[in-house]
């Protein structure tokens, strides 16, 4: 429908997006969720979570579906269409949908994610999930004992290198120059570490794989352009992350990495503007640190909309 009004526009359905959805429809919010793709985010092409409280193991896409079911089960509004763009207001907020659908609102929680920076070689999209990850957290337990490749030289690889190294029996740390980009500390420690073998001054030329994962690597050396094989089980690539900022309104604060900045209840700079999960800067990114923001800015969101009302009722 053309302009029409509602409370609350959530604007992408990963973990953080529909915990917004539940907990903004529980608090009485008209509220519509909009997601371009499958709601889920990054989670639904993960193999295996094992870090969300309460559940021991699950895969990523049925945890996906017990976001998406739990917030079905309120009758959370959701239109599957891509935001053109946000457009801030001072009565109200407009959403504009690729179909150059309106739509208004007292309050808009952005929830894009984020994604992580790929390398862009043969064999890494086809093996996500299946040896190749981007998050040592959430799928180093899944090599216990076993052999990984680690690419990058900033503090995340350095951080990450070392944080499989004690799960892990071996880790290769590749990174294209002959020295890294971390802090001194991290690499001292790393320097230190008998379970970290370094290539330096290489890059990943390929990822090979067989019906059961990732079985090797194939890494060239940028000054000599000699290549070799590493046998490994699996791939860390830590080569940066970018927030899906593109959405994000002029006025809205920003760290320097892309980040938004917000206050304690995940509200922008821009009066009823929020910013949630990936896009949000914070210590860490974790499902259950999304979800846990989705809940603050929907709560924030409700007092905000009842704030508005109010105001208006008195005029």
């Amino acid at each position: 429908m053309e302009n029409e009004m509602y409370d609350l526009v959530i604007v992408g359905g990963g973990p953080a997006g529909l915990s917004a959805g539940i907990y903004a429809m529980r608090a009485a919010l008209h509220t519509v969720l909009i997601e371009k793709g499958m709601p889920g985010g990054q989670i639904a092409l993960t193999k295996d979570v094992e870090n969300y409280p309460g559940i021991e193991e699950v895969g990523g896409f049925e945890l996906c579906e017990k976001f998406l079911n739990h917030a079905k089960r309120y009758d959370l509004e959701i239109r599957e269409n891509e935001v053109a763009r946000v457009e801030p207001g001072v009565d109200y907020h407009e959403v504009v949908l690729s179909d150059g659908t309106r739509l208004h609102a007292h309050s808009v929680i952005l929830a894009p994610g984020g994604s992580a920076r790929k390398l862009g070689v043969p064999g890494e999209m086809e093996q996500y999930g299946k040896g190749v990850s981007y998050c040592a957290t959430c799928d180093g337990f899944f090599f216990r004992g076993k052999i990984v490749v680690v690419v990058g030289g900033g503090d995340t690889a350095l951080e990450d290198a070392l944080y499989l190294s004690k799960i892990c029996a071996k880790v290769y740390l590749v990174h294209r120059r002959d020295e890294f980009r971390g802090s001194r500390i991290l690499q001292q420690r790393v320097f230190a570490e008998p379970r970290i073998t370094l290539v330096l001054d290489s890059v990943l030329d390929d990822i090979a794989a067989d019906d059961q994962g990732v079985t090797g690597v194939t890494v060239k050396n940028v000054k000599t352009e000699e290549t070799h094989k590493i046998a490994t089980d699996g791939v860390f690539i830590f080569v940066g992350f970018m927030p899906n900022n593109a959405l994000v309104p002029a006025g809205v604060k920003m760290n320097a990495a892309g980040y938004v900045v917000t206050d304690e209840k995940c509200e922008t700079s821009l009066p009823g503007i929020f910013a949630v999960g990936d896009l949000r800067q914070k210590y860490a990114n974790q499902i259950v640190l999304a979800a846990a923001d989705g809940c603050v800015a929907a709560l924030a969101a409700a007092h905000y909309v009842e704030a508005r009302k109010a105001q208006a009722a008195r005029k």
